[in-house]
C-alpha cells in the first residue's frame, strides 16, 4: 500500500533533488506541509506536540545544509546502490534490528537474516518509522541488550564498554 500512495517522495528526491530541494528552502510554509505528512502518516497515531513539529522544521531550515541536504541523500543512495541481486549488500558489521508495526516498508526478514551480520532481533506491538521519538523506551532497551553486558553486540567497539 505505501508503494501506491507515499513513495512518490523518494521518486522526486532519487531523481531531482535540487527541485524540491530549492522549493523546500524557499517556503518554511512549504517546508512545513511536506515534513509534518510525513511525521503524521509515518506513526503509530503519535501525537507529536507543536514543539516537536517545530523543532523538526527547525532542524531542516536553520542547519547550515538546508533542507536540500535531505533530498540529495535520496538522489546519491539511488546513484550509487547496487540492486541485491548483484549480491553486494552483505555487510560483517555486527547488526540489530527492531521490528514496529507501522514502519513505512516491511522487508522480508529473511533479507535481514541473509545480508547483515545479525546479532539481535526485537519485535514491538507500537510504533512506526519515526520509533526513535514515538517509542524511545523500546529502542533504547534494544541497545542496551544488543550492546550490553551479555548482549551479542557487548564490546564490538573497543574501549567503549559502559553499559
Amino acid at each position: 500500500m505505501f508503494d501506491q500512495t507515499d513513495r512518490a517522495y523518494a521518486s522526486e528526491q532519487g531523481t531531482k533533488p535540487q527541485t524540491i530541494g530549492y522549493s523546500l528552502t524557499d517556503s518554511p510554509v512549504g517546508l512545513l506541509a511536506w515534513i509534518y505528512e510525513k511525521l503524521v502518516s509515518w506513526t503509530d497515531d503519535y501525537a507529536w506536540t507543536d514543539d516537536e513539529v517545530l523543532t523538526w522544521i527547525a532542524i531542516y531550515l536553520f542547519s547550515r545544509a538546508g533542507p536540500a541536504a535531505a533530498c540529495r541523500t535520496y538522489y546519491e543512495y539511488m546513484k550509487h546502490t547496487k540492486p541485491r541481486t548483484e549480491g553486494k549488500w552483505y555487510t560483517s558489521i555486527p547488526s540489530g534490528i527492531s521490528y514496529f508495526p507501522k514502519e513505512i516498508q516491511s522487508t522480508p526478514r529473511i533479507f535481514q537474516r541473509v545480508n547483515a551480520n545479525l546479532m539481535f532481533e526485537a519485535e514491538h506491538d507500537k510504533g512506526g518509522y519515526f520509533a526513535a521519538t514515538e517509542q524511545p523506551g523500546f529502542l533504547e532497551g534494544d541497545l542496551r541488550k544488543l550492546f550490553g553486558k551479555g548482549g551479542p553486540a557487548f564490546g564490538v567497539v573497543k574501549g567503549k564498554t559502559g553499559y
